[in-house]
């Protein structure tokens, strides 16, 4: 069955009437003449403007990249609240491959589509988009962060994204152990790209012992010509969760790491990590708990990011993003206390306290 614009019509019940639905606002875009197909979701605005970045993904149909926008823009709306940030959760999608697809004049028509939302929504990079393309969609649109520093922006976010896992492993390990320090302690990172590479760097100057791996060899081998001690490699994601001895596990690659087939197979007594959507569907969270493993909540501990896209509305302070993302220290063991408090789930608490903060400010502004 369809809708009227012939649409599946379970995107219109999941927008509708799921608990997974609650969106303010989803905006199809077209510009025929770049080719333009996209998605822009808002899905609360109650703490303020919608802030999410730009998917660019060769989805296999329409009601996909629907669904998919509906549901990260529902996943920023969380991230953002728990960030402390006075931002509501938005997302847009461009449907195509970025490699074959992206040209600027596409760019530029999407910029004008979120300039059209006079400011709900505020864009920045995701899969598929990156620095330079924000700078071509500031130029239709001024609600666009994510942006080069020649262009006024703060660049590659990753070093403030490391830095919060970083915070959100010290906050696991005070909370576990009793004692924030990592030295000594091994932690297994699964993708060292730019945020994981950033990530072990930190685990290194504090003298922990590090075990990596990566689908791309080239990345492993960089991490070990920079760190010829207290590093080693091996040779995947199922080989690294089994490692013996291992204390922490950082998930830094691709979503859903955290599944039916791994978590039963995870050595480590903590998992934190900059991976989005790490837990593969709802109910592996009980399924760490019942297992004894801490769980730092991916969309708390990896909010480096977006605090510091946020930040360049009001004139990018790396020092001011910094002290913002060191609270994460601080957010992680409220949920780890909260958690303990109600019985439930990190994950669980952590939901219940960004729906606290979205709650009360939508009360405050009589909503």
């Amino acid at each position: 069955m369809t809708d009227v614009t012939g649409a599946p019509a379970d995107v219109l019940h999941t927008l509708f009437h799921s608990d997974q639905g609650g969106h303010e606002q989803v905006v199809l875009c077209q510009d025929r003449a770049s080719g333009l197909k996209a998605v822009i979701a808002i899905h609360n605005t109650a703490l303020g403007p919608a802030l999410g970045g730009t998917r660019f993904y060769p989805y296999a149909s329409e009601a996909d990249a629907v669904a998919d926008a509906l549901n990260l823009a529902r996943g920023m709306s969380y991230k953002n609240a728990m960030a402390g940030l006075d931002h509501g959760g938005g997302k847009a999608v461009i449907i195509g491959d970025p490699e074959r697809d992206k040209t600027e004049e596409l760019l530029l028509a999407y910029g004008r589509f979120v300039a059209s939302l006079g400011g709900r929504y505020v864009t920045a990079c995701d899969v598929g988009t990156y620095v330079a393309d924000m700078d071509v969609v500031a130029r239709e649109c001024r609600w666009t962060t994510g942006r080069s520093p020649e262009n006024g922006g703060a660049g590659d976010s990753s070093v403030l994204t490391a830095f919060g896992v970083y915070q959100g492993m010290r906050a696991s390990a005070q909370h576990l152990w009793g004692d924030p320090s990592l030295r000594g302690r091994k932690v297994g990172v699964a993708g060292v790209g730019k945020v994981g590479r950033h990530l072990v760097e930190h685990l290194r100057s504090e003298g922990a012992e590090v075990v990596v791996t990566d689908v791309r060899e080239e990345a492993v081998g960089r991490i070990v010509a920079a760190h010829p001690t207290g590093v080693t490699a091996v040779a995947d994601t199922a080989t690294l969760i089994r490692v013996e001895g291992l204390d922490i596990y950082a998930p830094c690659a691709l979503g859903g790491a955290l599944n039916d087939d791994t978590v039963p197979a995870l050595t480590a007594q903590v998992v934190c990590g900059a991976a989005n959507n790490q837990l593969a569907h709802p109910g592996v969270e009980k399924d760490l708990a019942d297992r004894g493993i801490l769980y730092a909540p991916d969309y708390v501990v990896n909010a480096g990011g977006v605090i510091q896209v946020a930040d360049e509305l009001h004139g990018f302070d790396f020092d001011r993003c910094k002290a913002k993302a060191a609270k994460i220290f601080d957010t992680t063991l409220a949920i780890f206390a909260r958690a303990k408090e109600d019985g439930i789930p990190p994950a669980a608490a952590a939901d219940r306290i960004a729906e606290q903060r979205m709650h009360e400010a939508a009360a405050g502004r009589g909503r």
